[in-house]
């Protein structure tokens, strides 16, 4: 009898709150979609902190991720970058500070001195970094600078403390704020964006720097081509998403210069 082929390996890719949990609905069209089109089984590992996923990466436990632009310029030894999100035309986002609907006078974040504060992740440019940079900027201590503050540990989280009360401001991605106005008005409507930042590479999708060419370039294909069939534009929609691009390192600078100047990590 001849030998029974062995079964294809798992491709694991990893997941962070780089999109609001909502998101996760469309998950199994999209892992689907991609077995069909890579003719192998595919895992979605799904993890709420931004290190956890780094973790499985640098342990080779993942082949993909989609992270955000902070660990990916961190931790760019672990990875290679694959393709680059473009929503609205464009390949960047922003940071947005949000404050309550009641707050009718916010303008900046130096106007919350005393104040509760929501950060996303400590590995989060927009939810975390950005805001901490502003503050150096003018001239203050982020240690000090608030009363109190607290991760949500995704950006719908934060938003939604902002929205209840539960925190006088909050820093989150423009993405997960354009994506909840059309899936969660009732949210986006409790709060109001109330300064937005300077615009950033948009959180890639990585490799692992071990996965080899062959797979690389595989995986790179589909996402680049999934404007080409109607299954692939529609999951596109639900991620609110106009489609990927190769892109390229260059599209991090300014991350990488808020790290350095900052001093994170």
């Amino acid at each position: 009898m001849p030998a029974a082929e062995e079964p294809a390996k798992i491709l694991r890719i990893g997941l962070t709150p780089t999109f609001p949990h909502d998101q996760y609905r469309p998950l199994e069209r999209w892992r689907l979609y991609m077995e069909q089109k890579l003719q192998r089984p595919v895992e979605f590992i799904r993890r709420d902190r931004y290190i956890e996923t780094m973790d499985l990466l640098r342990l080779k436990k993942l082949d993909f991720a989609w992270i955000c632009d902070y660990p990916y310029v961190h931790f760019k030894k672990q990875t290679r970058l694959l393709a680059v999100p473009v929503h609205d035309g464009r390949p960047t986002y922003q940071s947005y500070l949000i404050v309550p609907a009641s707050d009718k006078t916010t303008t900046s974040i130096l106007d919350l001195k005393n104040k509760v504060f929501a950060y996303t992740d400590p590995y989060s440019n927009t939810g975390y970094l950005t805001p901490r940079f502003e503050l150096q900027q003018a001239g203050e201590d982020p240690a000090r600078y608030f009363r109190k503050t607290f991760f949500g540990w995704s950006h719908r989280r934060v938003l939604e403390a902002v929205a209840t009360g539960l925190a006088d401001g909050g820093a989150i991605s423009s993405h997960v704020w354009d994506t909840l106005l059309i899936g969660k008005p009732e949210l986006t409507q409790a709060a109001r964006v109330a300064a937005k930042s300077a615009e950033y590479g948009f959180a890639p999708f990585v490799a692992q720097a071990s996965v080899g060419a062959e797979e690389f370039r595989a995986m790179q294909k589909l996402l680049l081509e999934m404007t080409a069939d109607e299954e692939g534009r529609a999951l596109l929609r639900e991620l609110n998403l106009d489609r990927f691009i190769a892109g390229d390192a260059s599209l991090y600078k300014r991350t990488e210069r808020l790290i350095k100047a900052v001093g994170e990590k």
